[in-house]
């Protein structure tokens, strides 16, 4: 195995070379690598350049971020998922705004204090913004790390953290005393990291003759590499049933935001409930779907059809939507809080969960081909 100096070398030239033209990395505003960070997690770069792109153009600084309707927020945020997310960044932001004048904190500790903040995303901002050696260590650089120095798993998948991130630091801090005085090398040195494991150190069938670590690699010397680091967690598949009503009426359809307690707070959805796994038959839906939405939301006097069924995956939930459709011509549910009637293009700029906004597309989709009154 090499020395951690020739590793960091090879790192560092292989990044001047390789990495990708990514917009978050033409910047060194923490606020902005903060948002990608953020918006990485969990999401490919593919899907993220967009999303990024669009919420700098809405929302350039923390202040407008702090002060932006909470609405607003989750809408930029719309089709990301798990918006949990997208509320700790504006909480992070108001608290930046009132405890630390609305600069962006440079030291570790402070930055870790910010609500929805991990070691992981502190250890990049503060290296990647300010240049500070401070370690990384995601499933990219993960890989990269055992791999490389055919560090075991452990007996439950992060038993090998605590060796991962002593060598994730043990680099980093030979890059800051190996670089000269205009290099950024703790903030190259990260990025090479995550790029590496991005680009070159795949999961499975990983690109070995292009890696500048290859011929120091345990794994790649023991013909390991599909063993290290380890099998993940299987987090094992649930599956759930919803039926859905869109009730229009006079061109406006009637919709609910959720709570703000509970998945996806805050998002507008079409009425739904959930079906209990003993009533699962879909033959039996059309029956049910009027007896279902006269006692839930008091519909009644209207004409169910079938209109779609959606498939919907979140993390370990396996979702389908049966969504079904009625005119009214006069009956109105009962008013309730959090319920609106609202037009086609006052819905598209409110902030649906992903499978609603499925539903919405269709609504716009068949509007589009055969325009309704």
């Amino acid at each position: 195995m090499p020395a951690l100096p020739a590793i960091v070398r090879s790192l560092l030239t292989w990044y001047a070379r390789a990495a990708r033209d990514l917009p978050w990395r033409r910047t060194r505003d923490p606020y902005a690598i903060w948002v990608s960070e953020v918006m990485l997690q969990q999401t490919q770069v593919k899907t993220v350049v967009p999303y990024w792109e669009r919420w700098m153009r809405a929302l350039p600084t923390l202040d407008a971020l702090a002060r932006a309707a909470p609405g607003r927020v989750l809408k930029l945020w719309e089709g990301l998922g798990y918006y949990t997310r997208a509320r700790n960044l504006q909480r992070a932001a108001q608290v930046i705004r009132t405890r630390h004048g609305g600069r962006f904190p440079s030291s570790f500790a402070e930055v870790l204090a910010l609500p929805g903040v991990g070691r992981y995303t502190a250890g990049a901002i503060c290296s990647l913004a300010y240049n500070q050696p401070t370690p990384v260590l995601d499933g990219n650089v993960r890989r990269v790390l055992a791999r490389v120095f055919g560090v075991e798993a452990g007996p439950t998948p992060r038993a090998a953290d605590p060796r991962l991130w002593a060598l994730a630091q043990d680099l980093v801090v030979c890059a800051a005393a190996l670089a000269e005085p205009a290099q950024r090398a703790c903030a190259d040195l990260n990025q090479a990291l995550m790029e590496l494991g991005a680009t070159v150190c795949a999961p499975s069938d990983p690109r070995c003759p292009a890696c500048p670590l290859r011929r120091g690699c345990v794994a790649r010397r023991d013909g390991r590499t599909a063993e290290l680091p380890g099998p993940g967690r299987r987090v094992p598949v649930t599956r759930r049933h919803f039926v859905a009503f869109v009730l229009q009426r006079r061109g406006r359809f009637w919709v609910r935001q959720r709570p703000e307690a509970v998945v996806n707070g805050g998002l507008w959805e079409f009425p739904n409930v959930e079906i209990p796994p003993g009533l699962r038959d879909g033959r039996r839906h059309g029956p049910a779907a009027e007896h279902l939405a006269k006692n839930r939301f008091g519909i009644s006097g209207v004409e169910w059809q079938p209109f779609g069924r959606i498939q919907h995956t979140i993390t370990r939930y396996r979702i389908t939507l049966e969504v079904y459709r009625a005119r009214s011509a006069g009956a109105v549910p009962p008013a309730a809080e959090r319920h609106r009637w609202g037009a086609l293009a006052d819905l598209k700029r409110l902030a649906f969960a992903s499978a609603h906004g499925k539903i919405l597309c269709q609504l716009e989709q068949e509007k589009v081909r055969r325009p309704t009154g």
